[in-house]
């Protein structure tokens, strides 16, 4: 007997491909790299010290038997090595690279943490790029994606080893602030580690869960349901 059920797309892809969209409709070029890494472009190259938290078990999948090795912590992995394959091949800035993706995190699970889930983020370089800059991109971003609906982001100071300045952003969707991701201007040694003039050149870089932004627009309760098989989700 024919089965001419259609299959559908997974809640969690169809919002990776329309945050993908808006990104490139604003001139961003996708690029994509390896979950599993190397200590340098996961974690050296982007200004970690080599003390960080981040590199201890409790937060980090080493692969046994593949010494400095690792399940990538984050896609910034793949910002280092477009910049690296950049100059390699005497190109330069500007330009602006979204990198979504599968990332591993040794930490526990609760309604919006799991220890693998999706992340995108983004990077811009060029001359005289500011924060300015970064506030605009990623305000019109969620004035698209939750098209509609009356929203803003404000700026926290905060750290992150590969950006300073650092900033947590939060979203405001109606009357409610929400802590979304963090972002910042690309720290002057990522640039000068992936061989670019930081004294001609600067940008900002962020990053956020795809996981998270599923559940703020499909209302789904739990981020651990997109990786259970529960065809229920079929229906969005």
């Amino acid at each position: 007997m024919e089965n001419n059920e259609k299959g559908n797309l997974h809640p969690l892809t169809l919002i990776m491909n329309e945050a993908v969209s808006i990104f490139k409709d604003f001139g961003f070029v996708v690029e994509s790299g390896p979950e599993m890494e190397d200590d340098w472009h996961n974690f050296g190259a982007l200004n970690f010290p080599d003390d960080h938290p981040a590199r201890d078990m409790q937060d980090t999948f080493f692969i046994k038997g593949q010494k400095g090795k690792v399940l990538r912590t984050h896609t910034s992995n793949t910002q280092v090595r477009f910049m690296e394959k950049l100059v390699a091949i005497g190109g330069k800035p500007p330009f602006a690279i979204v990198v979504p993706g599968k990332v591993f995190r040794n930490e526990s699970t609760d309604t919006g943490h799991e220890m693998q889930f999706y992340q995108l983020e983004g990077l811009m370089i060029g001359e005289d790029i500011s924060v300015a800059n970064m506030k605009g991109v990623l305000l019109e971003f969620f004035k698209r994606f939750f098209e509609g609906e009356n929203v803003d982001i404000r700026l926290r100071p905060s750290f992150f080893p590969f950006v300073e300045p650092g900033f947590e952003i939060d979203l405001k969707r109606g009357d409610k602030w929400i802590e979304l991701l963090g972002a910042g201007m690309v720290h002057p040694n990522v640039l000068e580690n992936c061989g670019i003039d930081s004294k001609k050149y600067q940008g900002f870089a962020f990053g956020m869960g795809l996981d998270r932004l599923m559940n703020m627009k499909l209302h789904t309760p739990d981020v651990r349901l997109s990786y259970q098989g529960d065809l229920r989700l079929n229906q969005f």
